[in-house]
């Protein structure tokens, strides 16, 4: 059954009745472009084809009901959340997640209470965006049941960039995770078959063609099963770090640093903060050249890249772990073009580009390395660019229509 298939199933058994609409976002993978978000640089994710998917009817009051369906087929309640009354801080755990996001659209005169049942297969915890994708899912609910959907015609709908500012500030302000913009654009935005090179800065992104079996290669995707949280100190660490680079450096953002003027900028900074900035610098080159190699069509070209790029996390801006670096170094010696640890690091997930008749190989001497290192058996699957966020089946009127 599909994520939103599930998500109607479940909310027939907690409501009684069909939900009057079903919406869904993904989790993402980011091809490359590590931190470089929140330093207005470049990123390059692509949408999997995991998704977790909201099924929502509208109520009278201002009232929330939220209940998630766990992959143990259990079913958690928020209980009733009072969106006139929510305040940041004031809600601990999952329910903050969908919570901030009715906060956010409180303020921007969304303020009709639902109820909301979430149920989908992003793995959580595991760096590839669960907690955005569940953001951008009951975002576009709730903007649903207010009769907008985020189709880019009707005057004043909001776009899929502005919505994604809006999950943003929900995660930054509520939730109290100091994310940047990568992971929430990347689940409303990304399109099948491409990956979505975004600048930061000016908003602009393009839909880039990966056609990975068409290269005769595969993104295998490691789930090391060593979770994080961008809640966590770590990322906030790094996070505050280069925006005091900045302001040493006195750029608006390490975007203003550029290759020829690092060595430069190294002499300015104290010795912990520049690190940091030459990962960041480096990271968005990176992304650039690679975006070249695609567009050329020489997919198969960009494992360096990837694994300078891991370099640069595990060195410079220290995120990584033992099973994400065990994870990148065993795909390699098994054969990999390249690998590299994704997402905000400090656990989750690890991805090698691999000949597709290497899959199987490559899994193979990954899993035996984690058994002989005694860490817990990684999860495997490759992935391809899919669709991004959007309505799955229903009305925007409450009725049972799903």
């Amino acid at each position: 059954m599909s994520s939103a298939g599930e998500a109607a199933a479940a909310f027939r058994s907690v409501h009684g009745r069909a939900p009057g609409g079903v919406w869904s976002a993904p989790g993402r993978v980011n091809l490359i472009g590590e931190h470089t978000d929140y330093n207005d640089g470049f990123v390059l994710p692509f949408a999997l084809p995991h998704r977790l998917a909201a099924a929502a009817s509208r109520r009278d009051d201002q009232v929330l009901t939220v209940s998630t369906l766990g992959s143990d087929g259990k079913l958690q309640h928020s209980g009733p959340l009072e969106i006139g009354s929510l305040r940041p801080g004031g809600i601990e755990g999952w329910a903050a997640y969908p919570a901030g996001v009715a906060w956010v659209l409180r303020d921007e005169g969304f303020d009709r209470g639902a109820d909301v049942v979430i149920a989908g297969d992003v793995p959580s915890g595991a760096g590839l965006s669960s907690s955005h994708a569940l953001e951008c899912a009951v975002s576009l609910a709730l903007l649903g049941l207010a009769g907008i959907e985020l189709d880019g015609n009707a005057p004043g709908t909001p776009s899929l960039q502005e919505v994604a500012r809006w999950v943003q500030r929900s995660e930054n302000d509520f939730v109290g995770a100091p994310t940047g913009l990568l992971d929430q654009t990347a689940s409303l935005c990304c399109t099948e078959s491409n990956v979505l090179f975004l600048d930061v800065r000016s908003g602009v992104y393009e839909h880039v063609p990966f056609d990975a079996a068409a290269s005769g290669v595969a993104v295998l995707i490691i789930d090391t099963r060593t979770k994080h949280s961008h809640a966590d100190g770590g990322y906030g660490e790094r996070r505050r770090g280069t925006e005091r680079a900045a302001e040493l450096l006195d750029v608006k953002a390490l975007r203003d640093v550029t290759l020829e003027t690092l060595a430069d900028a190294l002499t300015r900074l104290p010795a912990d903060l520049g690190p940091l900035v030459r990962h960041v610098v480096t990271e968005n080159q990176r992304v650039l050249e690679v975006v070249e190699l695609l567009r050329a069509g020489r997919l198969a070209e960009i494992g360096p890249l990837l694994y300078a790029s891991h370099e640069s996390m595990r060195d410079d801006y220290r995120i990584s772990t033992a099973e994400l670096d065990l994870a990148v170094e065993s795909a390699l010696t098994a054969g990999a073009l390249g690998a590299r640890m994704t997402g905000g690091g400090f656990g989750g997930s690890a991805i090698a580009l691999v000949r597709e008749s290497e899959v199987d190989s490559v899994s193979t001497t990954v899993d035996t390395a984690f058994e002989k290192a005694g860490y817990r058996r990684p999860r495997m699957f490759t992935a391809v660019p899919s669709r991004g966020a959007g309505k799955d089946a229903g009305g925007n009127t409450g009725g049972d229509t799903v």
